[in-house]
């Protein structure tokens, strides 16, 4: 007898015995290291690993050894972990199984000083050891205050797809970005609080990327990657929110992609929200931006004004409160940045008129709108730069949209396109939609030109400098 003979042994005995998925999980990533006498060594990916066997199929595998290796049959798992103090070399811990009383002592083979903690888990986040986990989402961002609407349509039908048939959709990951307070918060905790409701018996869980990253810094501290690592590959649906976070920061980045990958290959969900599309991530590798461009990237733009005025009615009729039309339709036309921004303004009013004891009159909105809108901060739309580069350039918008080669037209197009990277949050695909419908390499190529030639040609250097104080007055 071998090992692997023995081992397969056990895990067709134990395959019959338990779920498939259970199977998948907790047995095939199990090698069989080495068979001495009665006494079989196994390896485990981690300490959390050896924990859940022990405490779940302690009973299963004693059965299954017994019945290859007889009543006195012993158990050893090799843990295989990763030395995070500087040397190259890994370390194992080996822990007989609890199931033999009689065998109490351990040993640690470690090729540096390591201080060996006590086998529990690091992690926070409650109620681990059953995997019934607080998903941390916000009861309060669900579909049916998810208003839809032109700017959100692709967005909202993909999530509301992925939350029927969470990773049986080809927009797996389902990556949702955007600019600040266009709903992608929100967005991704529908997601994840529909799929909940409709498969209670799922793992969801939603975390920022800010919080994701701290705890792998903290795993590495107290040599526990192994565990984080598991821990999130035991997730059915993981979200992370603000992505971007992961830019410049390498090991995090490693760690996610081992992470990603396991989820995606047993079809686990994958949610991803971000400021801006993969294409136009800085620091992030290219082997994970490759990874959110296997799913669906779907853009939350600006809002349009009927949707405006319907996000409006329907905070009014969550608060209970009624305003007259002419006042939302102001509202509605001089709120246009974002939903956060524009429910900002709501509430403002409302409580204005609650604690001034004041009717909400169109007198007392144009006095809260105006104080609002001159204490945020404005953003420059892709539109308004198209009319001031056009006016500069004595041109109608029409022709600096078209598909002329003209040498003038053509530098005033990719003017545009710069301005409209640097001045606003939209992703270059949208810039290249909006200005005649060109490409997003289209517009990295303008971006490339404009840089080359301010540096290099001083005339065309004087139209970036003048269109500057344009768009800073």
């Amino acid at each position: 007898m071998t090992a692997e003979s023995v081992w397969n042994n056990c895990l067709n005995f134990i395959k019959d015995n338990i779920q498939l998925q259970a199977y998948k999980t907790w047995f095939e990533p199990i090698k069989p290291v080495k068979l001495d006498k009665n006494v079989l060594s196994v390896q485990v990916p981690s300490k959390f690993f050896y924990e859940w066997l022990e405490e779940h199929y302690i009973n299963l595998l004693k059965l299954s050894l017994n019945k290859e290796l007889g009543e006195d049959a012993k158990l050893v798992y090799i843990i295989k972990m990763e030395n995070s103090f500087g040397s190259s070399k890994s370390f194992t811990e080996k822990i007989p199984s609890q199931y033999k009383p009689k065998i109490k002592s351990q040993t640690i083979e470690s090729s540096s000083n390591f201080l060996k903690s006590e086998l529990t888990n690091p992690f926070v986040i409650p109620g681990i050891k059953n995997l019934k986990i607080d998903s941390q989402l916000n009861p309060n961002y669900n579909f049916n205050n998810f208003l839809e609407g032109d700017s959100n349509r692709l967005a909202r039908s993909a999530g509301y797809a992925v939350s029927n048939r969470p990773g049986g959709t080809s927009f797996n990951p389902l990556l949702i970005f955007g600019g600040v307070g266009l709903g992608k918060t929100h967005l991704a905790n529908a997601i994840g609080i529909n799929i909940k409701q409709k498969f209670p018996e799922k793992t969801v869980l939603y975390i920022s990327a800010e919080k994701f990253t701290q705890q792998y810094i903290e795993s590495v501290k107290k040599n526990n990657r192994n565990d984080f690592i598991h821990f999130y590959q035991l997730i059915d649906i993981l979200i992370i929110d603000d992505v971007q976070f992961f830019s410049g920061k390498a090991g995090t980045q490693d760690v996610f992609f081992h992470i990603f990958n396991h989820l995606h290959q047993n079809g686990k969900q994958v949610v991803l929200t971000s400021d801006k599309a993969p294409v136009d991530m800085q620091e992030i590798e290219q082997r994970l931006l490759s990874r959110f461009k296997w799913g669906l990237s779907a853009e939350l733009q600006t809002p349009d004004y009927e949707t405006r005025i319907s996000i409006i009615k329907n905070k009014l009729a969550v608060d209970g409160v009624e305003m007259e039309n002419e006042i939302i339709f102001y509202v509605a036309k001089h709120i246009k940045s974002n939903v956060r921004e524009l429910e900002g303004a709501i509430i403002s009013l409302m409580a204005q008129s609650s604690f001034n004891k004041k009717k909400i009159t169109i007198e007392l909105a144009k006095v809260v709108v105006e104080k609002f809108v001159k204490n945020t901060k404005k953003e420059i739309s892709i539109d308004h730069i198209q009319k001031v580069v056009s006016d500069y350039f004595q041109m109608d918008v029409t022709t600096l949209q078209s598909k002329t080669r003209k040498r003038h037209i053509v530098q005033a197009r990719q003017l545009a396109m710069f301005f409209s990277k640097k001045f606003t949050k939209a992703s270059l695909a949208s810039i290249g939609t909006k200005i005649g419908h060109r490409d997003h390499a289209t517009v990295l190529h303008a971006c490339k030109t404009v840089d080359n030639l301010a540096f290099t040609d001083k005339h065309f250097r004087k139209y970036v400098e003048d269109l500057t104080k344009k768009f800073s007055d």
